[in-house]
């Protein structure tokens, strides 16, 4: 197997969890616009940031270094997947004094669109706190709206710790000034899909998915926290191990009379469709409690089939992605890491 591929929904309620350029004195969200209708969005950007700083403190950042100024200015993380598990997962790009190196990112998320359209609410407000008497309070406004958004989601488990030293693009992930310390560490020279490599041990590349998944289960942020505190984890997410990096999930979300609807024989087409793609392991339906009214249950009935089979596990996401965590730590599923084509 070489992919765990889904998608991944959240719920906000009352929210302004990533907002776009500002006008004056009012905030605006971030909104994609198809024809006449406007569907505010999450960018993938803000989301993985969310998951970036929702990581566990004790486990070690990749520090950013930002250099120059105006329209030369630059950032860019340590470039060193070998230590920190953000440079590994997420992937960087660090082009310093003729040193070029880049990492393709191992989770991919796409942006998180709302279903249906929506028309943003515009909240006013005013600051007039402490001022003189007679005197004018200070306005602003900012957009806010509820909706459920939908993003793919794709994890690419045989490169989480095995970073490229050859290849024929214009970067390399590491030096072999790095490939060479990471060796002395305990990694191991590799090949993966035909690209030469550095490989960390078995144990250490379990414990970042896992680190990672537990992560997805309890992530948290976005913008206006203290006007629009609210839920940021999976209202509803769908993982399937697949061999190729396709995913065959972008439809289950849909509209019905102006709202979201899981559409189960959408799923169920689509398993059948991509049968020979999918590997070992159930496909995995995390999904909040109360999170789109009766549909759970109703979806639990028409894929009723599929869960008693095995083939199917519906339950809290959190509950889900802790449970994978936990079988891939324990080596349950080892053969995910590697890759057929190697």
């Amino acid at each position: 197997m070489s992919f765990l591929v889904g998608k991944i929904v959240l719920d906000v309620v009352a929210g302004a969890p990533n907002n776009g350029e500002g006008e004056d004195n009012t905030g605006r969200i971030k909104k994609l616009r198809v024809g006449r209708e406007e569907y505010p969005y999450v960018s993938a950007q803000a989301f993985r940031r969310w998951v970036r700083d929702s990581l566990p403190l004790e486990e070690s950042r990749s520090a950013v270094t930002r250099i120059g100024k105006g329209a030369k200015q630059q950032a860019y993380t340590a470039g060193r997947p070998d230590r920190h598990l953000d440079d590994d997962l997420f992937g960087y790009m660090v082009a310093v004094k003729k040193e070029n190196y880049q990492r393709d990112t191992v989770l991919a998320t796409g942006t998180l669109v709302s279903v249906v359209p929506q028309r943003p609410t515009m909240d006013f407000g005013t600051m007039s706190r402490d001022f003189p008497v007679g005197e004018h309070p200070v306005i602003h406004s900012h957009e806010l709206y509820s909706a459920t958004l939908a993003g793919d989601l794709l994890l690419d488990l045989p490169r989480a710790g095995v970073f490229e030293t050859d290849g024929n693009g214009l970067r390399v992930a590491i030096s072999q000034t790095v490939a060479e310390e990471a060796q002395a560490a305990g990694a191991e020279a590799t090949t993966l899909r035909g690209t030469a490599a550095v490989r960390l041990p078995l144990a250490e590349r379990r414990r970042r998915i896992a680190t990672l998944l537990q992560t997805l289960a309890a992530v948290r942020g976005g913008a206006k926290q203290a006007l629009h505190y609210g839920d940021r984890t999976p209202s509803l997410v769908l993982l399937a191990p697949l061999k190729g990096g396709v995913n065959p999930f972008t439809r289950v979300l849909g509209a019905r009379d102006g709202k979201p609807v899981f559409l189960p024989d959408v799923l169920r087409e689509e398993l059948h469709a991509w049968s020979d793609e999918l590997e070992d392991g159930p496909v995995l339906l995390g999904w909040a409690p109360g999170f789109l009214g009766e549909q759970r249950e109703q979806v639990r009935g028409e894929l009723k089939d599929l869960i008693d089979e095995g083939r199917l596990l519906l339950e809290h996401p959190r509950v889900l992605l802790n449970q994978l965590a936990e079988q891939i730590q324990q080596g349950d599923h080892d053969a995910w890491f590697e890759d057929p084509t190697a």
